[in-house]
């Protein structure tokens, strides 16, 4: 009777272990009764509902790889055992879901050959893609290989995986991969060749170590470059520009390596034995241009973005200035002048953008040339980025040349004055146009040859503004008014000029009309 006892005791038990397949398994021996009830619990006491078929305890929902979950099953017994040891038993596990890593995230693929990633436990679920993981795809006998098919000769892509079907997918892994070759193979971001923002990164991906690609030494930049060298990681070289990067305004950027790689084609998959590589940055555009100082008020129009406008940052704003977003300008005063309106055409080079340009110029100190070079993009971003703003107001000046002549001051939409005055004669007359203040001096000495040959030389000239070659406005001693009877300045009465001359400082447009 003792030895049956012990027989039936031996066959009663239970236990609950780990599954190469499901969360948990738990077995019941013949005696030991039936399975009542299964439950787990993930961190944080959140419910995760099981089913269990053939003993395997499996989760309902995708659990995250690596967390611990507590499986807990009730079983009852029989009754002759109920009785003896009590109608439930309960078992416990702490399970902690499996993980699944890629066993190299830097491949040599012989050329024709898939690119296939390894990892260092089956693999059951997977999603990849260029920029991230796409859509989930099972596997259904788990791998420890996935092939990702014919791709490019180099590059790469992020993959995500999942040990077990009934887990999410972990955090994607970039892999990339290189063609076979001579020297170490690398991979340049952007692609040699190509365009590169003014303070856009480069990054160079390397099939082996920085250090051993390189010997330990940086790469040299032509023209010099502030900014620095990281490694992101052991095979990553990244090179952030700073201050004004690559410079706004077009130009050529040569990087020299310390030693030969074989750079990889992402596109044709050909392999180049090369120390230097070369990128163009696009030139500045001109429709950002105009936007900037219309928004720092170096223009008689708003602009407005059509959408979000660009962030206030350094690299936002360099990154725009050669691909300018899209809006709207508006004319600021209601009243503008038609023969100022007619000089402007968005997007391309005209005599309100070249005085504006001449005015921010001559507002930060630099050669006055109507050039937008790196210079003014350089201060022009600085302002934009501070929220520097002209408050100066705008200014135009606009001259009948027909008799009676007539000069009318403009500014902020209002007419400031209106004065006669005095153009260039028959033998000298004053250049049909639009014209930018150049020059703006209080007094001076003006001298010249007459159409007949002699010479003059006037002192003590004031309030000159000169707009076209030797021609100004200016102030000057006449019995006189409104008649050609200058060598092609407007001559004004003293007090009208000492009025003109604070609005017209060097950009201030001046147009010579019929």
């Amino acid at each position: 009777m003792i030895a049956a006892g012990a027989a039936v005791l031996e066959w009663s038990g239970a236990t609950l272990a780990g599954d190469s397949t499901a969360l948990a398994h738990v077995h019941v021996q013949a005696l030991g009764g039936t399975l009542q009830s299964a439950h787990a619990v993930a961190p944080g006491g959140k419910v995760v509902p099981v089913t269990v078929v053939d003993g395997r305890v499996t989760p309902n929902i995708r659990v995250t790889p690596g967390e611990n979950i507590s499986v807990d099953v009730v079983i009852k017994r029989p009754g002759a055992l109920s009785w003896l040891l009590g109608k439930t038993r309960h078992e416990t596990l702490t399970v902690r879901t499996p993980t699944v890593k890629v066993t190299s995230p830097w491949l040599n693929v012989a050329h024709g050959a898939p690119v296939s990633v390894g990892f260092d436990a089956p693999v059951a679920g997977v999603a990849f893609g260029t920029d991230k993981p796409g859509a989930r795809q099972t596997v259904a006998h788990p791998l420890r290989t996935i092939s990702l098919g014919d791709r490019a000769a180099a590059g790469s892509v992020r993959i995500a995986v999942a040990a077990r079907g009934w887990e999410r997918l972990e955090p994607a892994t970039k892999v990339t991969w290189f063609p076979q070759s001579q020297d170490t193979a690398m991979i340049s971001s952007p692609a040699n060749g190509g365009k590169i923002s003014p303070v856009g990164a480069l990054r160079f991906t390397f099939a082996t170590t920085v250090k051993d690609a390189l010997g330990g030494k940086r790469p040299t930049l032509s023209p010099k470059t502030d900014g620095k060298f990281t490694e992101p990681d052991s095979h990553t070289l990244l090179f952030t520009p700073s201050g004004s990067g690559f410079g706004i305004g077009g130009g050529t950027v040569h990087l020299q390596m310390p030693k030969s790689v074989g750079l990889a084609s992402t596109a044709d998959g050909t392999v180049k034995s090369t120390q230097q590589l070369t990128w163009t940055v696009p030139p500045a555009s001109t429709m950002r241009l105009q936007q900037l100082l219309a928004q720092a008020g170096y223009l008689p129009l708003d602009w407005k973005a059509s959408g979000e406008d660009v962030k206030n940052t350094r690299a936002a704003q360099a990154s725009a200035a050669v691909d300018a977003p899209a809006g709207d300008f508006t004319w600021r005063y209601a009243n503008t002048p038609p023969e100022l309106k007619k000089q402007w055409i968005a997007g391309q080079a005209n005599a309100i953008l070249r005085g504006a340009v001449m005015m921010f110029q001559d507002n930060h100190h630099l050669t006055v040339d109507g050039f937008a070079g790196p210079a003014v993009w350089t201060a022009l971003l600085a302002d934009t980025v501070a929220g520097k703003k002209r408050t100066d107001g705008y200014s135009y000046v606009y001259v009948h040349r027909d008799t009676p002549q007539l000069l009318t001051l403009w500014h902020n939409g209002h007419v400031v004055m209106t004065s006669p005055g005095n153009t260039g004669v028959p033998a000298a007359p004053t250049k049909l146009g639009t014209f930018p203040v150049f020059e703006h001096i209080a007094s001076t000495t003006m001298s010249g040859t007459n159409p007949d040959g002699s010479h003059y030389n006037d002192p003590g000239v004031k309030w000159v503004s000169y707009f076209n070659g030797g021609d100004a406005l200016h102030a000057f001693n006449r019995a006189s008014f409104g008649t050609p009877q200058s060598l092609g300045c407007v001559e004004l009465p003293e007090a009208s000029a000492k009025r003109v001359w604070p609005y017209t400082p060097i950009g201030t447009l001046v147009t010579i009309e019929h």
